[in-house]
This record gives structure tokens, C-alpha cells and sequence, in this order.
């Protein structure tokens, strides 16, 4: 987050600890409540891979992410969930997985590649690990969209949100001092309006989008819940475009490839 002069606020890293704790105590009253419902014997270590994989870790891996790339490629990368869900269920919960599946995943998986080539070629200043952890933070997506579907779907979307923040609560407390956050606010004069675009981002972007999610999946599929990609390159593009981020023609081609490539394993045969 930046202020009008351009000087950074807050860290990367301040900004996805500020993310996961203020979603974690506007959860906090409903994650009290779900956790009583939670079989701890049986669901608990699955609830700590969805608030790691599906919060967490996604979390600081995007943020640190856009200090070296821009949003438009960020938000194209996101087209490398649903191929990962693919080979999730087929590799980890055993899925069957048809021929139009796979050959939709290969597709998009060159579709991938390209677009991870080419934005390295045309990244400003990012280093190849900001472009892989983008990818990172969405194989951990798909772990957790999968985790949810075939392991938690006998829960209600706010329980598996609320129970999965309330998890993360006390690690994200620990960080925000860790991270010396508390500084930012007693020694910076405009931290109010880069604190108020990370409330924002936390309890929309965060809290609520995941509750909306956990929904799609439970009342879908994984696969299907992951294609929600289809919308998020083509807006992360117009955005990147209304800033003036750039973004060439071989990024675009590769990330209609994968996509292409989500369409045919999404597609039913007739």
C-alpha cells in the first residue's frame, strides 16, 4: 500500500498479516460458534490445510508477489487454478478423470507455460520468484477448493470460513507484531488511507468472497468452483490496462490458451 507521495506504508508482508487478522476477528463471533460443530478427530487437520492453503499462505505469497509484477499478470497466472484442481483430484483423492478432462488440463497447462515465459520476459523488475510464488498461491487454492469439496462439504460455507479464520487468529496476532506493525501506525501521518484499503480488501475480498466461494464449491464441484478464473484474468487485464501496466500479446494469447484449455475439461459431452 502506497501513499500519495509514493512512499511505501506498509510491507508486504504487513499488508497480508493486516489482511488475515482483520478477517480473523470479523469471522471471530461465527468461528466460536462453528467450532463446537467441528469433529476435531476426524475434520481438524483438514481445516488446517484450508485456513494454510486456501488463506494463509496465498496471502503473503500475492502480496509479495506484486512488489515485482503487475496486477494484469498476477491476475492471469490465477488461470493456473483449475488445472491444478485437475490433477489434484486425480493424483490426491483418486477422482476418474476423462479423456476431455485431460486433454482440457494439457492444454491449459501450455497455455501455463506461455504465460509464465512470456511474463518474465516482459516483467518491469520481478524476479522469476515473484512470478512462481503467484503460482504457488494457486496450487495452495487448489488444494484448499479440493480439501473443502471431498472433505468438508458436510459442513456449511460459514463454518468451514469462520473455523478455518479462527484457526489463524492467534499465528496472525504473533505476526503483526513480528512484523513490527504496530510501528507503521503510531509513526506514519496518512496510514489511515493505506489501512483503509486493506480493511476493505479484508473484509470483502477476504472474509466475504470466501464465504461466497465455499458455496459455489459445496454446490458444484471443485473443478467447477476453480473456474471462477474464467472472470478474473479478463478483469485483472482491464484493470492492469486502466492503469497503465503493460501487457503484450503473447501474455494474452497464453492465458487464452489455458483457459481454453479450463472450457474443454469443464465442457459435458453430449
Amino acid at each position: 500500500m502506497y501513499n500519495d507521495e509514493g512512499a511505501s506504508i506498509f510491507s508486504s508482508n504487513q499488508v497480508a498479516t493486516l489482511r488475515i487478522l482483520i478477517a480473523s476477528i470479523a469471522l471471530l463471533p461465527f468461528g466460536l460458534f462453528a467450532i463446537r460443530k467441528v469433529n476435531f478427530k476426524k475434520d481438524l487437520f483438514s481445516f488446517v490445510i484450508v485456513a494454510l492453503c486456501g488463506n494463509l499462505l496465498p496471502a503473503f505469497l500475492f502480496t509479495y508477489a506484486e512488489t515485482g509484477i503487475t496486477s494484469g499478470l498476477a491476475g492471469m497466472l490465477n488461470s493456473t487454478t483449475p488445472i491444478f484442481t485437475i490433477f489434484i483430484a486425480l493424483i490426491i483423492f483418486n477422482d476418474q478423470i476423462s479423456a476431455r478432462q485431460f486433454t482440457g488440463a494439457f492444454i491449459g497447462l501450455l497455455g501455463v507455460t506461455a504465460l509464465i515465459y512470456f511474463g518474465k520476459q516482459n516483467s518491469l523488475s520481478g524476479e522469476w520468484s515473484h512470478i512462481i510464488s503467484v503460482v504457488c498461491a494457486t496450487l495452495c487454492y487448489a488444494i484448499s477448493l479440493s480439501v473443502i469439496r471431498y472433505k468438508l462439504s458436510h459442513y456449511k460455507s460459514l463454518d468451514i470460513a469462520s473455523v478455518a479464520f479462527l484457526l489463524l487468529l492467534i499465528p496472525a496476532i504473533g505476526l503483526f507484531f513480528l512484523e513490527d506493525t504496530l510501528s507503521v501506525f503510531k509513526n506514519t501521518e496518512d496510514v489511515r488511507n493505506g489501512f483503509g484499503s486493506i480493511l476493505i480488501l479484508s473484509l470483502i475480498g477476504t472474509a466475504l468472497a470466501l464465504f461466497i466461494f465455499n458455496t459455489i464449491i459445496k454446490n458444484t464441484s471443485a473443478l467447477f468452483a476453480s473456474s471462477v478464473t474464467y472472470f478474473i484474468p479478463i478483469v485483472a487485464v482491464i484493470i492492469g490496462l486502466f492503469f497503465n501496466e503493460r501487457i503484450n500479446g503473447p501474455q494474452i494469447g497464453g492465458m487464452l490458451i489455458a483457459l481454453m484449455g479450463v472450457f474443454i475439461a469443464n465442457s459435458k459431452k453430449h
